[in-house]
């Protein structure tokens, strides 16, 4: 609650230069402590200005340097036995003296491990009910409806006297989920984008009424063709979304529908990939057990403009995917342009009569589009879109094969990607 009232109406700094300040502020703090209780940065220099002496990490690092980083003497191996238990049996209450542990796969296709100590997920769940719960009504009697591919006590500690949850496992029977859903009547409905997609198919189809006042993506990366079907399924003007993963919560859609990252408790640096494009390295404040030091997190952001919500928190525009869920054409003078995700799916977007896609680079000129439903129509015109693509961004046009698509909701939807390592191929 004390975190709740603090995020909710206390916190949040209203100027860039009252942000930096708690930042700088936070930041000392928190190196002083890693400095005291975590082997791997027992060297950390206490100077906030000095950050940029430690070395970016990724996925590996983590998993590499676990035992070593961690504040709370919980092990990899102990930690990894622990949470693929639970994956196993599908009962996600097992915790580590009170942490909880999880794994996530992430849109990578890389296991990581995520540690939380208690006070950490009392916060976290304070700030995340702050930032997402709708204003201008009670906060009492919501009820929050939560479909993911794995539940964690994390979760679950969103609960209270005041907020009821439940969890929604999509590995599942889909119907029987969703007439569960229609019972329970929530009033906040939180899922990936391609599982909002299907839940108003099938609510739709079984003449349920599924009316949340707030719709919340998460987990997979909401494009506009998801964004426009899922807001008109449900009937809500904003179609909200959780920067939520492994490395923790690092950005919220305000109520006027813009993304903001999360810098008061979130440190980001940005790796400039074009004029607008960047991938964010990131440093969270906050969170102990588990420091998220200058992590790299290689999922593309692009730069937004101010919001109207006042909010001092850095706007981004979308997020488009990860690195990889782009790819790699050559010119006639056989230089590379890259492609991104985005840019595929807004091309797309002008096939008449697609419900769903996916287009993935295979060799350095094969590329191979699957789409729903595949019929001579929506076949051609997605060949006529991505060559119309491939043209604009001054491309040779790669072989393009096209293919039958079935969905399926236990993998991360990702829309575009390249399986080629285009490294090895040059």
């Amino acid at each position: 609650m004390a975190a709740f009232v603090r995020e909710r109406y206390l916190s949040t700094p209203r100027s860039r230069v009252a942000l930096e300040r708690r930042q700088r502020r936070l930041l000392k703090r928190h190196l002083r402590y890693l400095r005291a209780h975590s082997a791997y940065f027992s060297t950390a220099p206490l100077d906030p200005e000095r950050l940029h002496e430690l070395p970016i990490a990724d996925k590996a690092t983590m998993m590499a340097h676990f035992d070593d980083m961690s504040t709370v003497g919980i092990a990899r191996d102990e930690a990894m036995t622990t949470a693929l238990a639970s994956e196993r049996d599908r009962d996600f209450g097992r915790d580590i003296d009170g942490h909880s542990i999880g794994l996530s796969s992430g849109t990578s296709g890389h296991r990581g491990l995520f540690v939380v100590s208690p006070g950490e997920r009392a916060r976290w769940a304070g700030t995340m009910l702050a930032r997402t719960l709708p204003r201008g009504r009670s906060l009492l009697a919501h009820r929050i409806a939560l479909f993911l591919r794995a539940d964690n006590s994390l979760y679950e500690s969103v609960a209270s006297r005041a907020i009821s949850f439940e969890y929604f496992d999509i590995y599942r029977e889909l119907e029987s989920q969703v007439v569960r859903l229609a019972a329970y009547r929530p009033t906040v409905l939180v899922a990936p984008p391609s599982v909002l997609v299907q839940i108003a198919a099938v609510g739709r189809r079984l003449g349920l009424d599924i009316a949340p006042e707030r719709v919340i993506s998460v987990a997979e990366v909401l494009d506009e063709l998801d964004r426009a079907r899922i807001a008109e399924a449900f009937g809500v003007a904003v179609v909200h979304q959780i920067y939520q993963c492994t490395e923790g919560f690092l950005g919220h859609t305000c109520e006027l529908g813009s993304m903001h990252l999360n810098e008061d408790t979130v440190l980001v640096e940005r790796e400039w990939l074009d004029d607008g494009r960047f991938v964010p390295i990131v440093t969270d404040l906050v969170r102990r057990s588990q420091p998220i030091v200058r992590y790299r997190m290689g999922d593309v952001l692009v730069a937004g403009g101010p919001c109207g919500c006042g909010s001092a928190l850095a706007v981004v525009e979308r997020i488009e995917g990860r690195e990889d869920d782009a790819l790699v054409g050559r010119r006639t003078d056989g230089s590379e342009v890259t492609v991104f995700g985005d840019q595929i799916v807004r091309a797309m977007l002008f096939v008449d009569g697609l419900e769903d896609f996916r287009v993935c680079q295979t060799g350095a000129d094969e590329v191979v589009v699957r789409v729903a439903p595949l019929t001579d129509v929506t076949g051609r015109a997605a060949r006529e879109e991505l060559h119309g693509l491939f043209e604009r961004m001054g491309c040779t046009e790669p072989r393009l094969t096209v293919e039958g698509f079935v969905p399926d909701l236990g993998t991360k939807q990702r829309r575009v990607t390249r399986e080629w390592d285009h490294d090895e191929g040059m």
